[in-house]
């Protein structure tokens, strides 16, 4: 059973790995739509931070004598997928950073679930370096969805509705 164990940890490693390095391209193709400056920065910065939970994730299965290989992680290939079609049906401005903050807050939690069963699954294990790698992002996926949050109420969602408050009062002239 625990050779059973360990090797859906590594199977769940190699699908994080596969889905950090697509959610990485989505998110550089994406901060280039965003107009909200806050929403900007987050996204820069998750990028950055998506850097290291990518050597994390190797590093993760470096201590279980692992590497990634080529699995695709189908479902963050969904996730992105369906985040740059809806985007692709909004015109740059408020309402496309919204459809952005949905997509990629959507890809956090993907991420989050994934980490959370991860950390427990080598915490359980005995994989104590792998549990704390696996922890740190767990714990950054968190924080980027919590900045998602707060971006969108404070500059997003304020800017989508004046705009669409300013096009019914353009409409009633």
């Amino acid at each position: 059973m625990q050779a059973e164990l360990q090797e859906l940890l590594v199977e769940q490693l190699k699908d994080a790995y596969s889905a950090e390095k697509q959610a990485l391209r989505c998110m550089q193709r994406t901060v280039t739509k965003a107009t909200s400056p806050k929403l900007k920065d987050a996204i820069e910065a998750h990028i950055e931070e998506t850097m290291g939970q990518i050597e994390r994730v190797e590093e993760a299965l470096g201590t279980l004598e692992a590497k990634p290989g080529r699995k695709v992680c189908l479902a963050m290939r969904g996730l992105v997928e369906e985040a740059v079609e809806e985007m692709g049906d909004h015109k740059k401005g408020p309402v496309l950073d919204l459809v952005i903050v949905a997509g990629m807050q959507r890809i956090e939690h993907y991420e989050i679930a994934a980490y959370g069963t991860s950390a427990a699954l080598a915490k359980a294990l005995g994989s104590s370096k792998a549990a704390k790698l696996l922890e740190t992002t767990l714990a950054e996926e968190k924080a980027a969805d919590g900045k998602l949050t707060e971006v969108t109420q404070a500059e997003v969602m304020p800017s989508a509705l004046a705009e669409g408050k300013d096009q019914r009062s353009a409409m009633r002239r």
